[in-house]
């Protein structure tokens, strides 16, 4: 058990600090704005009063104390959750000999949870489609989520 929540640990957290690394090479060679941890912040935050959906944008909402600080750790979390639900699927197994495949298939299918979970109760609507350009939105999602599976695929190759 320990191995499991260690290996889910690091590779969350490898995965979540390469997808990080890549918002800020868009923002810095593209001028692509990184994500707004404090409204995901908010969000989260915000579900202790019952209140899981902004319909108007969260950016209407009432700032929260810390909204930062609890956006960047929930992110952290998110990404260490991923890793342990490729651990599941795959066994701690997979870490001592990673493929790419498995990490691929949880980074794809992990865009599901920002598309009908996350957006919609932040109030920027299924699959983006409230965002300014939701296509955009939409591929960036999925590529970020790629480059996750890859930071996680590379972190098992660096610690397994």
């Amino acid at each position: 058990m320990f191995e499991f929540i260690s290996l889910a640990i690091l590779i969350g957290i490898g995965g979540t600090a390469l997808l990080d690394l890549w918002a800020r090479l868009l923002k810095a060679v593209f001028g692509l704005p990184t994500p707004p941890w404090h409204l995901v912040g908010r969000w989260f935050a915000s579900m202790r009063n019952g209140q899981f959906v902004h319909r108007n944008g969260i950016g209407d909402s009432p700032q929260v104390h810390n909204e930062l600080a609890i956006g960047w750790v929930m992110h952290y979390v998110v990404g260490i959750v991923f890793a342990a639900a490729l651990l599941l699927i795959w066994g701690v197994q997979w870490a001592h000999s990673p493929t790419f495949t498995p990490a691929l298939i949880v980074g794809l299918v992990t865009v599901a949870a920002g598309w009908y979970i996350l957006q919609p109760g932040m109030g920027v609507g299924v699959a983006c489609n409230r965002a300014p350009q939701p296509n955009v939105a939409r591929l960036q999602n999925i590529v970020g989520h790629i480059v996750f599976a890859l930071g996680m695929y590379v972190t098992a190759l660096l610690v397994g």
